[in-house]
């Protein structure tokens, strides 16, 4: 399930690319599949490890281009361990809202960025966010969890201070957004509770078939109710 849209991003075969914070690496998978060379760069080895069997996985059953590289990086966002305008493109999905010095990371980024080079960032949008908060204090107060909640305009002032222009922004997720309000009526935790058990089959489901149906229903319900705010960046020239 991936949250930004590569060709939006401009993404090419032999990119240099950087995936900051990405998890368990579903972005990084598929900017391997295009033949990218990818970098899967977080602070959790133990993710990183999975991450990296996955690489390997992918290589061996010819998943990817041939001259396709990837590899993973641990470390700090607030301190990468890359070069001056070392990466063509970014990509920081779900990563921002969970560090309270976001704007050192966006310098970061824009620093190992090479001049004329795009960034995807993405976020929690405002408004289903809030409904998480309002309904559940278990939902952020955790250890590593969300510090602050994004409104658009904060995200691309942050951004342009940082020297990035906005060059287009989209919403994704909708059908994600009852799920986690589910989630958070009857308790983070409460795994077993009937509703979101049952509303998880349906996103499972979805994300394995992609019947027409529900993909033409969440492409219309992204506007009001998307989950994630994806913003694309490029830094000047």
């Amino acid at each position: 399930m991936l949250t930004v849209d590569f060709d939006r991003l401009g993404v090419a075969a032999g990119d240099r690319v950087l995936d900051m914070g990405c998890g368990a690496g579903r972005h990084a998978f598929e900017l391997y599949r295009r033949g990218t060379d990818v970098i899967a760069f977080d602070q959790d080895a133990d993710e990183l490890a999975v991450v990296s069997d996955m690489f390997a996985t992918m290589r061996a059953a010819g998943e990817v281009p041939e001259g396709a590289e990837a590899d993973v990086k641990q470390g700090n966002a607030l301190q990468l361990p890359f070069a001056d305008g070392e990466f063509d493109k970014i990509v920081a999905a779900e990563v921002l809202e969970h560090l309270p010095d976001d704007r050192t990371a966006i310098s970061e980024l824009v620093r190992v960025l090479r001049p004329g080079g795009n960034l995807a960032v993405t976020v929690p949008r405002w408004m289903p966010e809030k409904i998480c908060w309002a309904l559940s204090e278990a939902y952020h107060e955790v250890e590593g969890g969300h510090v602050r909640i994004y409104t658009r305009d904060e995200l691309v002032d942050k951004a342009q201070e940082s020297g990035l222009r906005l060059t287009g922004h989209h919403h994704a997720h909708s059908l994600h957004s009852p799920y986690w309000w589910l989630k958070c009526a009857v308790g983070v935790d409460n795994a077993d509770h009937f509703l979101p058990r049952t509303y998880h089959r349906l996103l499972v489901w979805d994300i394995t078939v992609r019947p027409w149906s529900t993909r033409t229903a969440e492409r219309l319900l992204n506007p009001l109710l998307g989950k994630s705010l994806v913003l694309y960046l490029a830094k000047p020239e």
